[in-house]
C-alpha cells in the first residue's frame, strides 16, 4: 500500500511539474490519498521551487574573455566563448547532466560496420535564428569546415579519422571514418562543433546565427554577450530566462564582489580561499562538482629548453604537488601525475606510480642536461584562480633543488592568444574531457592545434600516436585499457606537461537562482550550459 502511495505523490509531483495540475488539485489529490494537510502544502511549495519558471535577466559573472575572441566556432578557445556557442547553437549530440550522451539537433544515431560508420537521423523542424530550415546539408557544411588542408580549426585534429561525410536520404547523415570508433558520437559533442545555417555548401562562422535558446542581440569581444530568449526554440523544457548576459569578469575579486551585490545572478571560478566566507552570506549559493578541469604547467618541446628530456624530467620531479592542493585549492580537488585523464574517466590508470616531489632526481636531470641560468614561467590569473600563486610555489620548490624560476606575470587580456601555445613554458587548465580519446585528440596527439607541448617526434610521441589510433578501434575493454594505461603513461614519463592538480568547479549563484538536481560536471557551469538549464525562482 505504501509502494502505491509513494508512487501516487511521484505522479501527481510530476504532474504538478510540468504544469498540468494547479497547486490547489496537487493538494486536494494528496490530503485525499491520506498526505497530513502541512505536509501536503510542504510538497506542494518544494514541487513549486523545483519547477522551472520562465522569465528575467540572468547575468552569468565568468572568469574567461578576451578582447579577440570570435564568433566564429574555430577559434573557441575560453569558456566565454564555449558558453556563447552553447547559447546560440547546439550540437548534433550532448553530453546530459549526468555525463551519458543524448540527442540533440540529430533525433537518433547508431553504428554501421561495427563503428566504423556511424548514421545521424536529423531531427525534423528546426529553425535557425534567421528562420531558415535545419537540413542534412546545413550539418555537413558546419562539419567539414573544420576539416581539411586549409582548416585553422581547433577540432581538426579531432575529425582526422573521418573520410568522407554523405547524405542519406534527406534526413540521415552518415560519417565514414578510417576505423571503427565506439566514442566517436562523443567527438560530435565538441564545443566548436556547432550546426550552423549553409548557402552553397558553405557557412559564416562569425554570423552568431544558430538554433539554440537564445538569439545574439550584443556580442563585445572579451567584456560581454548579450541575447534574448529564442520563441522557436525546439527544446519545450529549456532556457527559461527571457534574456542573458555573459560579463567577462577576469579579477576573482571583482568577480566574487559582483556576485555578493547581486550585479551578477552567477559567477564562475570562485576562489577556494574565500568559499567559507561565501558560504556565510545569506544571498549566496556555492555550487561544487568534481569534473575533469586540471591545471597544468605546459612546456612546449619545439622551445628551447625544453626539447630536453632530462630538462623536462628535472622540472616534473621539483614540484610539491600535494602542497598545491592544500594551498591553491584548499582540498577542492584532488592531485594530479602528469597526464590529463582525470581520476573519474573510465580507463584513469589508477595504477600508475605517482610522481612526487623528489629533490635529489630533480638535481640528477638538471645536471644531466647541461642547463644553467634562470627558466621562465609565464603566469596569469587568466589561467586559473591562484595561478601565480602556484606558480610561486613551483618556483620555491624549484629552488630547494638547484632550479631557478623566472615567473614572467603576463597581462590576462590577451593570454591565451599571445601566450598560451605559444611562448616555452606557462600556466594553463583543461577543462578535459569525458573519454580518454577525446582528450588526447584534443591536446596531446601530433597534428592537433592544440597540442600546446609540442610534443611529438620522440620515441615515445610517436608510439602514443598509434596506439591513441589502435584503441579507438578496440573493442575489447581489457585490451583498450591496456593501450590507454600506456598512453597515460607515455605522457607521465615523455611528455611536456606538468599536470599538479584536478579542480573541483566552483561557482556560486544568487539564492533566487534554481538549478536541476543533476550539475554537469564535463565543463563548468553546469557544462556550460547553466543559461539553458537554469531559472529564477
Amino acid at each position: 500500500m505504501t509502494d502505491r502511495k509513494d508512487a501516487f505523490i511521484a505522479q501527481r509531483k510530476a504532474q504538478l511539474a510540468r504544469g498540468r495540475i494547479d497547486r490547489r488539485s496537487f493538494i486536494t489529490s494528496l490530503v485525499a490519498a491520506g498526505v497530513a494537510v502541512p505536509a501536503a502544502l510542504s510538497m506542494a511549495d518544494r514541487a513549486r521551487a523545483a519547477t522551472p519558471q520562465r522569465g528575467g535577466t540572468f547575468r552569468l559573472g565568468m572568469a574567461h574573455g578576451s578582447t579577440t575572441d570570435s564568433l566564429d566556432p574555430a577559434t573557441y578557445e575560453n569558456g566565454m566563448m564555449t558558453n556563447t556557442g552553447f547559447t546560440y547553437g547546439n550540437n548534433l549530440i550532448e553530453v546530459a547532466p549526468d555525463g551519458s550522451l543524448r540527442p540533440e539537433l540529430a533525433e537518433s544515431y547508431e553504428a554501421l560496420d561495427g563503428g566504423k560508420s556511424w548514421a545521424f537521423r536529423i531531427r525534423k523542424g528546426v529553425e535557425f535564428h534567421n528562420a531558415k530550415t535545419m537540413t542534412a546539408d546545413d550539418v555537413i557544411a558546419s562539419i567539414n569546415y573544420h576539416r581539411g588542408e586549409a582548416s585553422k580549426s581547433a577540432a581538426k585534429g579531432l575529425l582526422t579519422s573521418i573520410t568522407d561525410i554523405r547524405k542519406d536520404g534527406e534526413d540521415v547523415v552518415v560519417f565514414d571514418l578510417d576505423a571503427p570508433n565506439a566514442d566517436f558520437p562523443f567527438v560530435i559533442t565538441d564545443y566548436h562543433l556547432l550546426i550552423l545555417p549553409s548557402e552553397d555548401g558553405e557557412i559564416d562562422p562569425t554570423a552568431g546565427i544558430g538554433t539554440g535558446g537564445y538569439v545574439i542581440r550584443n556580442f563585445e569581444p572579451g567584456v560581454r554577450m548579450q541575447a534574448t530568449r529564442n520563441p522557436n526554440y525546439f527544446k519545450e523544457d529549456a532556457a527559461f530566462f527571457d534574456e542573458v548576459e555573459l560579463v567577462s569578469i577576469i579579477d576573482v575579486t571583482a568577480r566574487q564582489n559582483a556576485l555578493m551585490s547581486g550585479e551578477v545572478s552567477a559567477a564562475d571560478r570562485l576562489d577556494p580561499k574565500t568559499v567559507a566566507l561565501l558560504q556565510r552570506a545569506p544571498n549566496v549559493n556555492i555550487i561544487e562538482q568534481v569534473g575533469y578541469l586540471h591545471y597544468t604547467f605546459p612546456m612546449r618541446l619545439d622551445t628551447a629548453p625544453f626539447g630536453d628530456y632530462d630538462l623536462r624530467m628535472a622540472l616534473k620531479y621539483a614540484v610539491k604537488k600535494q602542497e598545491m592542493v592544500d594551498k591553491i585549492l584548499l582540498g577542492h580537488g584532488t592531485i594530479g601525475n602528469d597526464h590529463p585523464i582525470s581520476p573519474i574517466v573510465p580507463f584513469h590508470a589508477e595504477g600508475l606510480e605517482q610522481r612526487e616531489f623528489d629533490a635529489d632526481k630533480a638535481k640528477f636531470h638538471y645536471e644531466k642536461s647541461g642547463h644553467s641560468g634562470p627558466i621562465q614561467l609565464s603566469a596569469s590569473t587568466a589561467a586559473f584562480a591562484g595561478a601565480l600563486d602556484a606558480a610561486q610555489l613551483l618556483q620555491a620548490s624549484a629552488a630547494e633543488c638547484g632550479i631557478e624560476v623566472e615567473i614572467v606575470r603576463e597581462p590576462s587580456d590577451g593570454y591565451w592568444s599571445n601566450v598560451w601555445n605559444k611562448k616555452g613554458w606557462c600556466a594553463c587548465y583543461w577543462g578535459g574531457r569525458p573519454t580518454c580519446d577525446w582528450m588526447f585528440s584534443s591536446g596531446y596527439v601530433e597534428d592537433q592545434e592544440w597540442n600546446d607541448t609540442a610534443w611529438r617526434g620522440t620515441e615515445a610521441a610517436d608510439r602514443f600516436n598509434a596506439l591513441v589510433v589502435e584503441a579507438r578501434a578496440e573493442l575489447d575493454e581489457a585490451r583498450r585499457a591496456e593501450m590507454y594505461f600506456e598512453c597515460q603513461r607515455l605522457i607521465h614519463d615523455d611528455g611536456g606537461s606538468i599536470v599538479p592538480m584536478f579542480a573541483n568547479y566552483i561557482m556560486g549563484a544568487g539564492r533566487g537562482v534554481q538549478t536541476p538536481e543533476v550539475i554537469a560536471g564535463n565543463w563548468e557551469n553546469d557544462g556550460y550550459k547553466s543559461v539553458e538549464r537554469w531559472w529564477f525562482a
